[in-house]
């Protein structure tokens, strides 16, 4: 990890830390807002950013063109990020909305609308060249270099997937703080139900579609593409029709086809106000049919890749031998 983008290890280091001190505020203060703790929104957004912090400084260390921009790039990602948060967490203690929230009387709520506002606006510029940077350059091997690009891809996506809905889906509204004060609100996370909460653990919407689904699952595969990544490289040491990186890279592909496939899905099912939990007939057969093109796809390069190894007598031998 010596090579890894400081700044950013260090943001990641302080994300951690919120999450603990959110872990003890829902210990100790029985405060909510729509139906959850106060504590909730902070703790989410610190394990989000502590694992993408993390994943960034690991990244931006592969980088073989342009370090300097890629460095500078990081840092102010790393510099930014505290401060939304921590504009979010002052509002979190405060007992009081952070996003979307449009109350003219209270003079903080002012001061921090802007932070939140222009903070995203950053991090996403940020994210941004990060993504040019890695799309143009080849950071590893094939199948590696393959989950880094699509997986940036899907967090960009992610990242501009609640801007979207932000500037075209406004609902003006009153709603009520955990103080029982009256907040007004120009805009929500909610498609066809702004205030929709109510699903186990994420508290998304139950009664019609949320930007938050898409925007997690988008956010969080290029984890889960580097996952594979790895496990792929590891298994490679066992068997012998994984040693070929073409064939890692792949395997690979039909992930990123499942898992693209999967956003693409949960993206429109949103839109069309539908929870992810209440999904209706053509949102199953899309969803099965993503499935299904990414199982073919994968099972055809694996049998691929088996009859490769079974033309090469020194591969099968040295398979048996293993």
């Amino acid at each position: 990890m010596k090579t890894w983008h400081r700044p950013l290890l260090v943001c990641a280091a302080l994300m951690c830390a919120l999450m603990l001190a959110c872990g003890l505020g829902l210990l100790l203060d029985d405060r909510t807002l729509f139906g959850e703790s106060v504590w909730v929104k902070p703790l989410k957004f610190g394990f989000a950013f502590a694992l993408y912090s993390g994943t960034l400084a690991w990244l931006l260390s592969r980088l073989t063109k342009a370090r300097r921009l890629g460095w500078w790039a990081g840092t102010v990602f790393a510099a930014v990020v505290p401060i939304e948060v921590g504009a979010i967490t002052v509002q979190a203690a405060r007992g009081t909305i952070s996003h979307f929230n449009a109350d003219q009387s209270d003079p903080v709520t002012l001061a921090l609308v802007p932070v939140l506002t222009y903070g995203v606006m950053v991090i996403l510029l940020t994210q941004l060249v990060v993504a040019v940077m890695v799309l143009v350059q080849r950071t590893a091997d094939r199948a590696l270099t393959r989950a880094i690009r699509a997986g940036i891809t899907l967090a960009v996506f992610g990242m501009l997937v609640p801007v979207y809905w932000m500037a075209t889906d406004i609902h003006p509204r009153t709603v009520t703080d955990a103080n029982g004060a009256s907040i007004p609100m120009y805009q929500g996370h909610g498609i066809g139900d702004p205030d929709g909460h109510g699903m186990p653990l994420t508290n998304w919407s139950v009664t019609g579609g949320d930007f938050r689904v898409p925007h997690f699952f988008a956010l969080h595969g290029i984890q889960v593409l580097l996952i594979l990544a790895a496990v792929l490289t590891a298994l490679a040491a066992r068997y012998a029709w994984l040693r070929d990186e073409r064939v890692r890279a792949r395997l690979v592909g039909s992930a990123v086809l499942g898992y693209g496939g999967l956003v693409a899905v949960v993206t429109w099912q949103a839109a069309r106000g539908q929870s992810l939990i209440h999904p209706d007939t053509a949102t199953v057969t899309a969803l099965a049919a993503v499935a299904l093109v990414a199982a073919l796809t994968a099972i055809w390069t694996i049998l691929a890749a088996l009859r490769a190894t079974t033309r090469h007598p020194a591969e099968r031998r040295e398979l048996v031998t293993l």
